[in-house]
């Protein structure tokens, strides 16, 4: 028996622990082509807010009384495929199962001995390669330019700062508590960072710590912090929009200022960012940040929850700020 964990109701607003349902099935046996995998390690995101709303988007919605799906790391306990022999570790978009059948279609091998598991769903995974992609595409990032990321202490924020310095920026982050504004600087190497929690002024305090402007900024969150930002960009300046978790639960459209004059007078990028738009670049990037990770440049900081039935409440723990660096549960 395995338990699998479907979307039970859409949410409204903030998600809550009720729009999950865990259910109990038996696992059917392999055919040929096929292999039984067990759940080792689940990634929760805060993308996964809008699959569960039922609109058009870049990914198709999640469907009611079905299983939830993310990147997962998984172990192959017998097989039937030509591909996959028992004992292998595999990570893909897979559903919340604790053991399932898969035929192994867009399941990718990773070496236990090249990198902790739960690595690949963070640094040498989708989250690694958001960062990288986002970044060198969009950001075209440069020695001495100033880099400003906010959701600094998450998942991708994290990596993208690091990025940054290593490639010779000044970066300073944003995040939601001193504890991370510590954390950002003395682990991720921040020069600078800000609490918007305690910030009355954010367009002030991004004036104080970027007295030459703002030539990159990478946005995770969206909202006011954002806006504040418009008001330094510099001529030529790049806007990565890679998410916006303080909007994710908005059930009405929020106001906000026009960029146009902001983007206009200082001949500035604005793009959206999604990482499958960039697939043939995934070899080159997984090759730069396994380097950048062995020679101890970069750093994988995640918060690791135990147990499959966590799966839910780590999910919801990612819009109270409950974690640093990349949110995965071990499920075994």
């Amino acid at each position: 028996m395995s338990k699998t964990i479907l979307l039970d109701q859409r949410p409204v607003g903030m998600p809550k622990l009720s729009d999950f349902k865990f259910v109990t099935e038996t696992v059917p046996e392999i055919s040929d082509g096929e292999m039984l995998l067990e759940t080792l390690y689940v990634s929760v995101d805060p993308y996964l807010r809008g699959r569960m709303n039922d609109v058009k988007s870049y990914i198709p919605a999640f469907e009611l009384n079905q299983p939830i799906s993310s990147g997962i790391v998984a172990k192959v306990i017998s097989s039937k495929s030509e591909n996959f022999s028992a004992g292998d570790y595999v990570t893909g978009m897979l559903p919340w199962k604790e053991r399932q059948v898969s035929d192994g279609q867009g399941l990718m091998k990773v070496d236990p001995e090249g990198a902790p598991l739960s690595a690949f769903l963070g640094v040498l995974g989708l989250t690694g390669l958001t960062a990288y992609l986002g970044l060198m595409e969009i950001g075209k990032p440069k020695a001495g330019e100033t880099l400003v990321v906010s959701g600094a202490a998450g998942a991708v924020g994290s990596i993208v700062g690091q990025i940054g310095k290593i490639l010779g920026m000044r970066v300073i982050g944003i995040a939601g508590s001193d504890e991370k504004i510590n954390m950002i600087k003395s682990d991720f190497g921040y020069d600078e960072g800000i609490n918007y929690n305690t910030t009355e002024n954010m367009v002030e305090a991004l004036g104080q710590y970027c007295p030459e402007g703002i030539d990159v900024y990478w946005d995770n969150v969206g909202g006011t912090i954002s806006e504040a930002v418009l008001f330094h960009i510099n001529k030529f300046a790049r806007l990565i929009q890679c998410g916006a978790i303080s909007m994710y639960n908005d059930t009405s459209f929020p106001k906000s200022i026009s960029v146009h004059s902001f983007l206009v007078r200082n001949s500035a990028l604005m793009q959206g960012f999604i990482v499958f738009d960039y697939q043939a670049k995934y070899p080159e990037a997984i090759l730069k940040l396994s380097q950048w990770l062995q020679e101890g440049k970069l750093k994988n900081v995640e918060t690791i929850r135990e147990g499959f039935d966590t799966i839910p409440q780590a999910f919801l723990d990612l819009f109270h700020g409950k974690n640093k660096g990349k949110m995965i549960i071990k499920t075994v």
